[in-house]
């Protein structure tokens, strides 16, 4: 006898049901790390918050390469700083 039917449902029904959890497995592990990315993103946590001082977003600038050395300081002058 080879199992459930004589048909050798152990290959066939224990290997293809083994592989379809671990599939779905698979899929539930996937969709908690998306859901808890989207949180982090949404709280904001996960990247820098965007700066609210102008001269903290200037210097951030400056060290990015966006914008001159000159640049910087013609701004910052503006700023009255």
């Amino acid at each position: 006898m080879m199992g459930y039917g004589g048909t050798g449902g152990f290959f066939f029904g224990g290997w293809l049901m083994a592989i379809a959890w671990l599939l779905i497995l698979a899929g539930v592990v996937m969709l908690a790390i998306w859901v808890g990315q989207a949180i982090v993103r949404r709280s904001g946590r996960g990247v820098q918050a965007a700066a609210t001082d102008p001269l903290t977003a200037l210097q951030l600038r400056l060290a990015r390469g966006e914008i001159t050395l000159d640049e910087y300081e013609t701004v910052r002058a503006r700023m009255g700083r």
